[in-house]
């Protein structure tokens, strides 16, 4: 899927506070490879203990291994790639649309007025894959920052200069 490509299936459509349907602009497909890269991070001191764990002479061979190394290939090959398609974003002209989430969804708009400062981050992963994380920074307590993880840099560096340029109009 190329970087701003809009998902069609009509499920992965969602009705926007105003009414109109609009589809949600895809992640850039190498987020799938940055989940992978951490799930594996995790995964492998679990099967590292399995494999510790039947070394040391358990009542059956595979008691331990094989639960965990079915849990490592589902959490390292089939988890991203269903994440990264529970995720999607809708930037229109006065706010940004964040969905995310396979069993909690979650469906937040912020207005641009209401952002109070902007942030685009890469942790090591992000940065060798070209990514980054966009964070929208609004008054209050509760939810008061939305990330969008899984932007081409350039394109998470555009979007917070489109939301900044927005901001100062309002406050002029």
């Amino acid at each position: 899927m190329d970087v701003g490509q809009h998902h069609s299936t009509a499920d992965e459509l969602a009705t926007r506070a105003d009414g109109d349907e609009r589809p949600l602009t895809a992640l850039h497909p190498d987020h799938v490879k940055v989940l992978r890269l951490r799930a594996l991070f995790i995964a492998t001191p679990l099967v590292l203990a399995a494999l510790v764990l039947e070394a040391s002479g358990l009542p059956w061979r595979g008691m331990a291994l094989v639960p965990v190394a079915l849990a490592a290939v589902w959490l390292v090959l089939l988890a991203p790639r269903r994440r990264y398609h529970a995720r999607g974003y809708d930037m229109a002209a006065d706010r940004l649309r964040v969905v995310k989430g396979l069993l909690f969804r979650a469906d937040t708009i912020v207005p641009f007025g209401r952002v109070q400062h902007l942030d685009v981050e890469q942790n090591p992963l992000e940065r060798w894959y070209g990514l980054a994380t966009l964070t929208l920074h609004t008054a209050g307590a509760h939810n008061s920052s939305v990330s969008l993880p899984g932007l081409a840099h350039e394109t998470a560096l555009t979007m917070r200069e489109a939301i900044r340029a927005h901001v100062r109009r309002e406050t002029m």
